[in-house]
């Protein structure tokens, strides 16, 4: 659990809302766009802010999937969200080849360098070429970033090897639509450095996905489509993509069952949701904020389930399932049952102690490939 703590250490410091590592898609860019939707949904984001912001992300992600350099696992596309009292950031990665930065880095210092009066100049006069369409497109989708979000674009390059560089570029949208990386701006500072840590972290521990924040019904079925896009188009074996999926349901509603509330997340321990992708096996992961008085009940329920096999499990799950007479500390776990069963492993859990009215509960859920043992 030792990453758990580290993880929840940075998205707290920095602020994460939501990370994904892995192909950005047509099918998928949806689902990406949509969750931020979804949480905003429960700000104070004017809707000129929202529609400068989405524009952001649909102008950059669609970029991604033009231009980017689809290479091995290894080195892939990244989007973050980030959430701060100033308003919203999003920043993408992804790798391209180092023959176009230069090209690139000069577009990208010509549009920093524009007034807003003279970028929709320049944008009108492009939209006039005739040959914007080809590929690169002439820095066009970056022209229409900038001039919709009325401020520069933050970027860096950051050398991969001898033929790669990896491109970030990030965006920060205040509650009135005003981008924060004004000259001068101490708040719209950007920070290369964090990015590329947390691609390397997510790299080092095979995360693909995480969300920290709000887990209302429409963020929660935002994560689950966005997931169960995500693992179809990985062309997974079909009843592995089945048991992970129902398996993310399960610590989902696991979640919002113990949530003691908005308010008391935001002081003391926000709820956090994982996948992480090895070889072998999915690793998924939740955490959330629960009343100290609900910890006991609910350890003796987690070791109960750890306590039998996989047949064991079967037969408990069909009593359960059947209604009949159960003792008071077997009753409502048929989530916790239904992960072990489908993972046939160990459910990993841990209590970490907030204060006198919280812990903060993590539990994890290997799910295996089909003919792989728990050992």
């Amino acid at each position: 659990m030792e990453l758990i703590n580290r993880l929840r250490k940075k998205l707290s410091d920095e602020h994460l809302m939501f990370a994904y590592r892995g192909e950005v898609t047509g099918d998928n860019s949806a689902g990406l766009l949509t969750l931020l939707e979804r949480e905003m949904e429960y700000s104070d984001f004017s809707l000129l802010g929202r529609k400068r912001l989405f524009m952001f992300v649909l102008e950059n992600l669609q970029n991604i999937t033009r231009h980017g350099v689809s290479r091995r696992e290894e080195i892939t596309s990244l989007v973050v969200y980030n959430k701060t009292a100033d308003g919203y950031t999003v920043s993408t990665g992804n790798a391209l080849k180092k023959s176009e930065v230069k090209g690139l880095k000069n577009n990208l210092e010509q549009i920093n360098s524009l007034d807003p009066d003279k970028i929709r100049e320049v944008y009108r006069t492009m939209l006039q070429d005739s040959t914007i369409g080809h590929k690169g497109g002439a820095g066009l989708g970056l022209m229409e970033m900038a001039r919709k979000t009325g401020n520069k674009l933050d970027y860096d390059f950051l050398p991969i090897d001898d033929k790669y560089s990896y491109f970030i570029l990030s965006k920060t949208v205040d509650a009135g639509g005003r981008g924060l990386t004004e000259p001068g701006d101490i708040h719209g500072t950007f920070d290369t450095r964090k990015v590329a840590q947390l691609e390397r972290m997510m790299k080092a521990n095979s995360i693909f996905f995480i969300w920290a924040g709000p887990m209302t019904h429409a963020i929660s079925k935002e994560l689950l489509n966005f997931s169960e896009t995500t693992m179809r188009e990985a062309e997974l074996e079909q009843n592995l993509h089945k048991r992970v999926f129902a398996t993310l349901i399960e610590l989902l509603q696991n979640v919002a069952q113990h949530s003691p509330g908005l308010e008391a997340e935001q002081k003391y321990g926000i709820p956090l949701a994982m996948i992480r992708q090895t070889p072998a096996s999915f690793i998924i992961t939740s955490g959330n904020l629960i009343k100290r008085d609900e910890a006991d009940l609910l350890v003796q329920k987690l070791d109960m389930v750890n306590r039998y096999d996989e047949e064991g499990l079967k037969k408990l799950l069909k009593v359960a399932l059947m209604g009949q007479d159960m003792s008071e500390v077997s009753t409502g776990y048929m989530g916790l049952l239904e992960m072990a069963r489908r993972s046939g492993g160990r459910l990993t859990y841990k209590f970490d102690e907030v204060n006198a009215d919280y812990y903060y509960y993590t539990i994890t859920v290997r799910v295996r490939a089909k003919g792989l043992k728990a050992h």
